[in-house]
C-alpha cells in the first residue's frame, strides 16, 4: 500500500496562506445578493403594513433610487480595485450592474403598470412631453444591451466589442443622474450628492486615461529621437 507523502514546506506554506482567504471569499457573493434584496424586503414591508404613503409613489421613488446607488456602486467597483490592489471587486461588478438593472426594470414596471396601467398612448405622449420621463427612458433602453450580454458566451462572442458596448454605463449613469435631477425640482440635496460621487467617478477614468497617454507619449519621445539620429535630422 503507497504511503502517503508529508507535506512539503512550500506546500504547507501555501495552504495556510491560501486557506484563510479563501475562506473569507466564499460568502462574499451570497452576502452582497442578500444585502441587494434587501432595499425591496424593505420596500415591501412598509407597503405591506400600510404605512401612510402613496403607495405606487413610494414603490416608483425606491426602486429607481436604489437603481442609481447600484449603478454608482458598481462604477466605484474598479476604483476600489486598483486602489486595494486586490481582485474581489471585480468580481462583484456584474452581479452589481445586474442588480441595477433588476431595479431599473422595477422601476419601470411600476411606471407602466401602476401608474399608467400599460397605457400606450398616455405613455408615449408623457416620454414626448416630460423631459424626465424621455431620459429616464433612454437610460432604460440603453440598458438591456448590457443586461443581454452580461454572460460568458456573448462576453466570449462578442470579444473586444463587448468592452466597448459597456461602456455605455457612463451615460446611463449621466442620464440617470439628470432623470433624478429634473424628477425632484426643488430639494436638490440628494441628486446633487449622487451626481458629485458620479464626478469623482469619472474624474478618476479620466485621470488614469491621461495619465496612461502621459506615459505612451514619454516612452515614443527616445524612440523618435533615435530613428531621428539614424537618419541624420
Amino acid at each position: 500500500m503507497p504511503r502517503k507523502l508529508a507535506p512539503t514546506t512550500t506546500t504547507k506554506r501555501y495552504h495556510d496562506s491560501v486557506r484563510p482567504t479563501m475562506l473569507a471569499q466564499l460568502p462574499l457573493k451570497p452576502l452582497v445578493f442578500i444585502l441587494c434584496l434587501l432595499p425591496l424586503a424593505r420596500t415591501l414591508s412598509i407597503l405591506l403594513r400600510g404605512q401612510p404613503v402613496n403607495p405606487i409613489e413610494f414603490l416608483t421613488r425606491s426602486t429607481g433610487t436604489w437603481t442609481l446607488v447600484l449603478l454608482l456602486i458598481t462604477l466605484s467597483l474598479t476604483p476600489l480595485r486598483r486602489l486595494t490592489g486586490t481582485v474581489w471587486p471585480l468580481r462583484l461588478r456584474r452581479m452589481m450592474g445586474l442588480f441595477a438593472f433588476f431595479y431599473a426594470s422595477l422601476h419601470f414596471t411600476t411606471y407602466l403598470w401602476l401608474d399608467q396601467f400599460f397605457d400606450l398612448a398616455a405613455i408615449l405622449r408623457d416620454i414626448r412631453k416630460r423631459p424626465f420621463i424621455t431620459v429616464g427612458f433612454m437610460a432604460f433602453v440603453l440598458l438591456l444591451p448590457l443586461a443581454a450580454t452580461s454572460t460568458d458566451r456573448m462576453l466570449r462572442r462578442l470579444k473586444r466589442n463587448w468592452q466597448r458596448l459597456h461602456y455605455a454605463v457612463y451615460p446611463i449613469a449621466i442620464l440617470a443622474i439628470v432623470h433624478y435631477w429634473w424628477l425632484v425640482k426643488r430639494d436638490l440635496t440628494q441628486p446633487m450628492v449622487y451626481g458629485s460621487i458620479l464626478a469623482v467617478l469619472l474624474g478618476i477614468r479620466l485621470w488614469w486615461k491621461w495619465q496612461t497617454w502621459r506615459r505612451s507619449v514619454a516612452r515614443a519621445q527616445p524612440a523618435i529621437q533615435t530613428d531621428g539620429r539614424k537618419i541624420g535630422v
